[in-house]
Order: C-alpha cells, then structure tokens, then sequence
C-alpha cells in the first residue's frame, strides 16, 4: 500500500460531486463560508467584486449573490471551477499566487482554506493587497502551525464525520501567525486574527441529522483554526518588508 501522499490538489477533483452536499467531505467548508459572509460588508452598489480565491466549487456564492456582489472564482482545479460555475460564479482558472485579475478590481476579497495549502502563504497575502481596493475588505481563515493545531485538525479531525478528507492538509504548511500579521502589516492589510470553532451543541445536531449546517463560533485563542478580518489602507508604507520575507520552510 502506497504512503498517503498530503495535500495533494488532485483529490478536489475525485470529491468534485460532493461540493454542494452538505454532509459530504467538504461539509465545514460550507460552515466556514457562511462564518465568512458574516464579516462581509454589503456591496457599495450593482458593480462591487467580490474575488474568491481557491473558490473551488464555489460556496461562497449564495453568500456573494445575497450581499450583492459580483462574485469571481479563481482556483487552479477545473472541476471545481466546472461546479462554481453551474452556481453562478465568474469563474477565472489561476495561481493564487499570480491571479490574472487586475490591481485593485476587488471590493471584498476572500481566501479562505488555501493558506494553509501553499508553500508561500505571505505570496497569496501580498496577492490580496495587490486586488483590494483602497479601503477594501479582506475575509481569510486558516490553519495555524502549532502542535495542537496540527494534533486537532490531522490526527482527530480526520477521523471525525464532517471533518476534512484523510490527508487533504499537510501539517508542514500550517500558517505562523505571528509572521502572517507581520506580512499583512507591511502589506498595507490592517487585519484582526478571531479563533474559530463549530458550535459542539449544532455539530451533534448535524450528526445526528437534526440540522443541515453547523455555526461557526469565535473564540479567544487562534491556535487551531483561525480566521482573519482586515481591510487595505487607504495608503501603503512602502517598506518592501514583505518581499523580504522568507518562504517558510515547512519544517
């Protein structure tokens, strides 16, 4: 039997029929997207954009549609896009760490679970601030690099109905979190990191199929799931720190 190879792009592509199944494997991403709509202001008028990074089969489209944006999807997987599609979504097949939008075209943007899926995350937040808008809004979540992170989210989670397919993330890429708000500071990006859990009474609930979806509840401490609120500023320091950055070495 061959080694579970962690996280590797071409298992969004077998799971592509349960996007949209809300108790399929991807079913805390739909809890994560409405957690995220929540911290999304309305659109300023019938042009705003909402670009959604790693949108996969694009979840956050009810969420986009309601508040009033016009919601662009980029992701690198085809059958995800293939689905964001069929609900909406303008759909653009892109690196999110050389998306082919323009500057500043984004009202709000949105990266949520793909920081934690790159090798170079300050990449895909230096991409962010490229799209936003001067005053711009920014919704990210992630996972963080601490041991119990790496404890809660792989060696349980993944054995735990509603969590995250076996060996979707690979641990080494969890997020630093103090060098992420160093990253977005110099960026431009005022951001604010909130903890997040699901709602234990909701997910027992959703287990026992008394609920279709689970609220995502914040809490004090980010050192397992974390979400990230911000906006750009209206002026950017231009210290270039952030390009000195190093990409992490993922140990």
């Amino acid at each position: 039997m061959s080694p579970l190879r962690r996280n590797d792009p071409a298992q969004y592509d077998e799971l592509a029929d349960q996007w949209w199944e809300g108790s399929g494997g991807f079913a805390a991403l739909h809890w994560l997207a409405a957690s995220r709509a929540e911290h999304i202001p309305p659109a300023r008028g019938p042009d705003a954009v909402l670009v959604d990074l790693a949108c996969g089969g694009g979840l956050m489209a009810p969420h986009a549609a309601r508040l009033g944006y016009r919601h662009v999807g980029v992701d690198l997987g085809e059958q995800g896009l293939r689905v964001a599609r069929e609900h909406g979504v303008l759909a653009v097949r892109g690196s999110v760490l050389a998306v082919p939008l323009a500057d500043g075209c984004a009202d709000v943007v949105v990266a949520g679970e793909i920081l934690e899926h790159v090798e170079d995350d300050v990449g895909v937040l230096a991409e962010c601030a490229r799209l936003l808008r001067p005053g711009g809004t920014l919704v990210i979540d992630a996972l963080a690099a601490t041991r119990i992170g790496r404890f809660l989210m792989v060696t349980v989670a993944e054995r735990l109905p509603g969590g995250p397919p076996p060996g979707i993330h690979d641990p080494a890429l969890f997020v630093d979190r103090a060098r992420l708000l160093a990253a977005a500071d110099a960026l431009g990006l005022d951001l604010e990191l909130v903890g997040l859990r699901p709602s234990f009474r909701e997910a027992l609930a959703w287990r026992l199929g008394r609920r279709g979806t689970v609220r995502m509840k914040p809490v004090r401490s980010t050192a397992v799931v974390f979400a990230g609120y911000g906006r750009r500023r209206e002026e950017v320091r231009q210290s270039g720190a952030a390009d000195r950055a190093p990409v992490r070495s993922g140990s």
